[in-house]
């Protein structure tokens, strides 16, 4: 083994906060320093290798290294375990020319001084600086020999029930985790007796995942006694009847991984299969849809349990018919109250917690950063989300979400004759595609359906799984090139693997496709050789699919998986009996040998039996409340505060194809009511989705909780135009605490009102959906039993086809002349004001009695139907959902995202003020032109809606309210709104760099005057093609020129990339790194090079520093590039992992010596932003006629800040006249300011150019931005094109 010093591991401020965490723990630490070290399991290296892999193993920013001294802690990955970042280092070591390297490993070295440990205070100290689910921690260097210790295999295990009988079953039961029911333990006896043979433990397992509430939702399809009587229906049987009474232009429901939908005719984008070269089909573009939760693995270890949480829906959505693309994702979270130090509200109490769970606040730090890494890693922006905290004692018990609901969706799309899953033929080759088998999450689906504080806690941590996105966008890489073939597809059946590993996935696969199945356990590929057949055939590691391809179509497959380095391997073939063989050639064995009519033979019959609990309730009183008192604590109640610290973090701009995400007009507020995309690039169709869910008024009246999830999901996404009220799809996930006193009543009900009443009264059908039974905590606190329920949770996703993206509204009030434009209350409620379960109560610890409902459906047809009358008509200017919080935080939201005040008259909204400010009755608020205000008025009033005219802007930025003419409240937008982000600045600033959080909130106070917003001023005609005669003659010629769309394994934004050249004239063609190492394809034949953004091995050895090296130490490689960048009649382009791609092989670039490295953001996070930029007066070929001009583009990277090796090269820099851009405040004057410069580049350098302006390298991506549509924000006479489709004609004039 060789061991490697790496650099240092902390930055200043991460060591700051570290060092005092550890004074905290032992006041005498005098310092702490970490540095990153790096092993090898490698023979021994030559000189030249030797010198090879220490440049290899040189990345990052640079910060001051030091001589180690004091105690050293290594934390290094669990023995036996592979992580992410050693399989991907690995890879680039054996692409740069290292082959006899077997691994690569990292782990960290923390040395602390001025301190001897003693025993306990190291254990302290380790409980702090690792996570005990992935990670050891050693107290010497050579200690790590053992990350690469081949252990021999485990053998497999019997269980003894031909002599044991039933007791040896459910000892086996406890023992493994199997979480099986009687009739399942007495079901297996009797199979076993009747096959006159002993289980083993394989198949035990397997029965157990298959049979899981998890995987057979045995709760929603049993059958019913309530308070004595019989119930006609099943929990699913009423789901299904939404789609036996609608169901129109669904394609496929409750069959597949995801529901699917009709969606628009447009024209896909993709390279032709054989060619690669871009271009578009016009055809069925459809729809599929599904959410999936993520639970009890994100109460444990919450960025792995979320990540995986997202990685496995979007596994769910590219495998649904024969194989389909992710799109777009929405996210969710609701959690106990956060207490945060220093921070606590007056409604927070602590209540306690297991050990075995982490806090509300750990929860809401680390994952969503787990799930957002996974999305922004694979390549789907994440544009749609919800955050509630709730806890609270009712009625004699805690009820709150100690175990948490991690919520992860999305949408994508199919084409039309790969909808269905026909059967397949015996002969079928079953593959496993994806990464290794690994010993993590097993019994994942088992114990997911326990709940928390059952199960023992080593089985806890064994079902917690962990994340290596960028393996799982290798293999959709696949998929797209096989659903491309069209009807050459080689798969013939797809499915993901999720709980219960290939246990699970090989047998759903057979029995779906009509055959049995022999395997072999060895084909298998695993990371792990000590693992048992149990472990191998039952573990959950992630980003695995199984596949049938038939033997003639093997080969094509295969070439397909080698050209994107995507691991697979052929496991077993179907076949003509229904039995399943698993075989274990090492030990010669049969872990499985049963007739498939033992796993899948126990239709999982259950009798549910439950009874109504009344509970006692008191009304809310408002008569001692004051209003602004309440509005302070409703504003900082998390469910109603401002998101910004979840969403920032997430790529909202990757595909190019966004036109709505959560961050609203010329200040990025996060107030969106909905999320729409683009159906295609040629095309002004789209899709949106939304959610609704209102949890804690299940307390109250569970149907009410049901049907204003359904109603506040529909409100939200009736801000787009949508052909018809049915053209919505839903997506139901149910979430409750089974066997839970009343809690089982209260589902059926809820089911009841949703199924049977409300969703076929408004013709709308519940295809796809999901649910969780056991969201219940209880654990030993020193002798006395606690436990924290949850309330019955229905969160409602919303999806639909939009008609005109460009039509879609949001919350932002636009400013105009006085009296110009006034604002109207919508009120579903009817003047009820009902204000329990509210957050109003919530925030005075209470719940009150009667919540808000959703009374007549009607009504609320009605007003959806009026609704997209006027979004037609183009009369409404801004809208707004009232919800959480009411009317009072839906006008102050709308106020944040215009930066402009309200005047609002609330007489006609009943006698009590504070109810009815805060009532959280469905409805919405209209800002429409003053002309039109009676008519519109009039037009609700005719569907039976009430609307009320409340008021209109003033221009002192104030939110100003009176009741009869007298000032009842009257305070600042600045001051509200930083009440409003205070929550998410917090998080933020303990998160991130907690310099750059303060900046951010400090912005908020400013007036317009001081920020006027962003804003857009271009020194060309943004609508003048100049490319346009070119591409005559190239029509004329019919060949136009050719540009390498470059990408390496991990990039995930080469299709918006190759449309933008397309749409400039370019024959766009797809080239992967492997084409060029492999001498496939040669460089020669083009005219422009693009190395596109993206995460290149996982952002592994440095962003795209990997990609750069397996480039410089390729000989074909350096050669091909070097040859490329000499000729004079070609230019190129690096954007953002491209970027720094190009920054590290500069050496191959003529006139590039000046360029800096791009390192670790300053605030030390990944940043998601629309930052506004200006062009500089630079030779750059691309930014040609630009100078001068400045607007918005999309920011999205965790390493963009620019380094350069000391002061005097930025000065060589600044002189070289080669800066082509840089970040600018909304002032346009250039800024170092958080989050205007989203990275804290110095100078605001965010784009240079070779001397000759050949080759330009930006961090900002101009493609996702190309079409005005796909602008978060743009001026109203943008058209088609976006100020940057300038750029990529500039390109096509050049070449001409």
């Amino acid at each position: 083994m060789l061991v490697l010093r790496g650099a240092p591991a902390l930055s200043k401020f991460r060591h700051q906060k570290l060092l005092s965490q550890l004074r905290a723990l032992q006041p005498a630490v005098a310092d702490v320093y970490a540095e990153y070290v790096h092993f090898a399991d490698s023979e021994a290296l030559g000189k030249k290798d030797q010198a090879l892999l220490e440049r290899l193993l040189q990345y990052g920013p640079t910060e001051e290294k030091h001589q180690p001294e004091g105690e050293l802690l290594l934390v290094v990955p669990r023995p036996g375990t592979i992580s992410p970042w050693s399989s991907k280092a690995t890879d680039i070591a054996h692409n740069a020319g290292l082959t006899q390297i077997h691994r690569l490993e990292r782990g960290v070295a923390y040395y602390i001084t001025g301190v001897k440990l003693t025993e306990a205070e190291r254990t302290d100290f380790v409980a702090l600086l690792h996570d005990r689910m992935v990670e050891s921690v050693y107290s010497q260097l050579e200690q790590a020999e053992q990350l690469f210790q081949v252990e021999a295999a485990r053998p497999m295990k019997r269980v003894d029930v031909l002599e044991g009988g039933r007791e040896a079953l459910e000892q086996a039961n406890v023992s493994l985790g199997l979480a099986l029911a009687e009739d399942e333990i007495d079901y297996l006896l009797t199979s076993f007796e009747e096959l006159e043979r002993n289980p083993t433990d394989v198949e035990l397992m397997m029965f157990a995942q298959a049979n899981s509430e998890h995987c057979r939702h045995k709760i929603f399809n049993a059958s019913w006694t309530i308070d004595g009587e019989e119930m006609p229906h099943s929990l699913f049987g009423m789901i299904k009847n939404t789609y036996q009474k609608g169901g129109e232009d669904v394609l496929s429901a409750y069959a597949d991984n995801a529901a699917v939908v009709v969606g628009h005719e447009a024209g896909r984008f993709y390279p032709d299969p054989e060619t690669k070269e871009y271009g578009f089909s016009q055809e069925a573009i459809h729809l599929l849809m599904k959410v999936e939760t993520h639970n009890h693995p994100t109460a444990i270890a919450p960025f792995a349990g979320a990540g995986t949480g997202a990685g496995g829906e979007i596994r769910d959505e590219g495998a649904v018919g024969r194989g389909s693309k992710p799109k777009v994702g929405l996210t969710g979270f609701t959690v106990s109250n956060l207490q945060i130090p220093g921070h606590l509200q007056p409604w927070e109490v602590n209540y306690g917690k297991p050990e075995r769970i982490v806090t509300a606040l750990d929860i809401m730090i680390e994952g969503p950063i787990g799930g957002a890494a996974f999305n922004n890693e694979f390549g789907r922006p994440n544009i749609c989300g919800y955050f509630r905290t709730f806890e609270e004692d009712f009625n004699g018990e805690r009820r709150g979400y100690h175990k948490p609901i991690m919520l992860a969706g999305g949408y994508g799309n199919i084409r039309a004759e790969h909808v269905d899953k026909p059967e397949f033929k015996p002969g079928a080759k079953l593959i496993v595609l994806g990464g290794p088998a690994m010993l993590i999450g097993l019994g994942g689906g088992a114990a997911s359906s326990m709940a928390s504080g059952s199960s023992s806690e080593d089985l806890d941590f064994a079902s917690v799984q962990r994340q290596n996105p960028e393996i799982e966008r290798r293999c959709q890489e696949v998929i797209d090139q096989c659903w491309q073939l069209g009807a050459k597809n080689p798969i013939a059946f797809i499915h993901d693997v999720g709980a219960g590993g290939l246990s699970n996935a090989f047998p759903e696969l057979v029995k779906d496709g009509g055959t049995g199945g022999k395997f072999e356990l060895r084909n298998v590929p695993s990371d792990e050789p000590g693992m048992s057949p149990l472990e191998i055939w039952c573990n959950e590691s992630q980003e695995r699919y199984v596949l049938a391809v038939m033997p003639g179509d093997l080969e094509r497959f295969e070439k397909i998986c080698e050209r994107e380095r995507a691991p697979f391997a052929v496991v077993g073939e179907a076949t003509d009996e229904k039995h399943l063989t698993l075989n274990d050639k090492q030990f010669d064995a049969k872990p499985v040998d049963l007739p498939m009519s033992v796993l899948f033979g126990k239709p999982p019959k259950m009798h549910r039996v439950a009874e109504k609990v009344e509970a006692k309730t008191s009304a809310f009183d408002t008569s001692a409340i004051d209003l602004n008192e309440a509005a302070d604590r409703v504003l900082r109640l998390p469910t109603v505060a401002s998101k910004s610290f979840l969403i920032t973090i997430g790529d909202r701009t990757v595909t190019g194809q966004v036109a709505r995400d959560q961050m609203v007009g010329p200040w990025q507020e996060p107030v969106a009511d909905c999320a729409v995309t683009t159906v295609a690039y040629d095309s002004t169709k789209g899709e949106a989705m939304s959610m609704g869910e209102r949890t804690p008024v299940a307390l109250l009246d569970a149907p009410a909780s049901g049907r204003l999830a359904v109603g506040e999901a529909i409100t939200n996404i009736a801000a787009a135009p949508i052909k018809q009220l049915s053209d919505i799809k839903l997506s139901a996930n149910w979430m409750c605490a089974a066997g839970h006193p009343g809690e089982e009543e209260k589902l059926y009900r809820t089911v009841e009102a949703v199924g049977m009443e409300l969703c076929p009264e408004l013709g709308i059908t519940i295809p796809v959906g999901k649910d969780s039974m056991s969201m219940r905590t209880a654990w030993d606190d020193g002798g006395v039993d606690k436990a924290v329920t949850a309330p019955l949770s229905l969160v409602i996703s919303a999806f639909s086809p939009v008609t005109d993206v460009r039509k879609v509204v949001t919350p932002q009030l636009r400013k105009m002349k006085k009296g110009e434009s006034e604002l109207i209350l919508v009120d579903l409620g009817a003047g009820k004001n009902r204000l329990g379960g509210s957050c109003l109560a919530q925030v005075y610890s209470q719940l009150g009695d009667k919540p808000a409902d959703l009374d007549d459906a009607k009504r609320l047809k009605g007003f959806f139907e009026v609704m997209q009358e006027l979004l037609e008509e183009e009369k409404v200017i801004a809208y707004h959902d009232r919800s959480d919080g009411g009317l009072f935080a839906t006008l102050a939201e709308m106020s944040f995202a215009g930066r402009v005040g309200v005047d609002v008259e609330i007489y006609d909204l009943g006698d009590d003020p504070i109810a009815a400010l805060f009532n959280e009755e469905l409805g919405a608020v209209l800002q429409v032109p003053t002309a039109d205000a009676d008519m519109l008025a009039m037009r609700f009033a005719s569907v039976g809606v009430p609307a009320h005219r409340i008021g209109e802007l003033n221009d002192n930025e104030h939110l100003h309210i009176t009741r009869e003419d007298k000032v009842i409240f009257n305070r600042s937008r600045a001051e509200l709104q930083q009440i409003w982000s205070e929550t998410s600045y917090r998080i933020q600033a303990l998160r991130d760099n907690a310099d750059c959080a303060k900046q951010e909130f400090d912005a908020i106070a400013k007036s317009v005057k001081e920020d006027p917003g962003l804003s857009v001023k271009l020194t060309y005609d943004i609508n003048e093609d100049i490319a346009a005669r070119y591409v005559n003659q190239s029509i004329k010629k019919g060949v136009r020129p050719k540009i390498a769309i470059l990408r390496e394994q991990g990039v995930n934004s080469q299709v918006e990339m190759a449309h933008s050249f397309h749409r400039a004239g370019f024959n766009a063609v797809d080239v992967h790194m492997s084409d060029i190492l492999s001498g496939r394809v040669e460089l020669d034949q083009f005219k422009g090079l693009v190395g596109c953004g993206g995460f290149s091995y996982g952002d592994v050895l440095g962003a795209g520093e990997g990609w750069a090296k397996t480039i410089l130490f390729n000989d074909r490689a350096r050669d091909q590039f070097e040859g490329f960048f000499n000729r004079k009649d070609t230019f190129g382009l690096g954007v953002c992992n491209g970027c720094q791609m190009f920054s590290v092989i500069k050496e191959l670039i003529p006139g590039a010596d000046h360029w800096p490295r791009f390192v670790r953001n300053l605030s030390e996070q990944y940043e998601a932003r629309f930052a506004l930029v200006g062009v500089e007066d630079s030779p750059s070929v691309l930014f040609k006629g630009m100078a001068g001009s400045y607007m918005p583009v999309a920011v999205a990277h965790g390493e963009g800040r620019v380094e350069f090796a000391d002061q005097k090269a930025l000065e060589a820099c600044e002189q070289s006249g080669t800066i082509a851009m840089r970040y600018l405040n909304n002032k346009q004057q250039i800024t170092e300011t958080y989050p205007a410069n989203p990275n804290g580049s110095v100078n605001g350098i965010t784009s240079l150019c070779s001397e000759d302006g050949r080759v330009t390298i930006m961090m900002p991506h101009p493609e996702r931005v190309a079409r005005a549509v796909s602008n978060s924000w743009h001026p109203d006479d943008w058209e088609e094109d976006s100020g940057w489709m300038r750029l990529f004609r500039n390109a096509r004039v050049f070449v001409d």
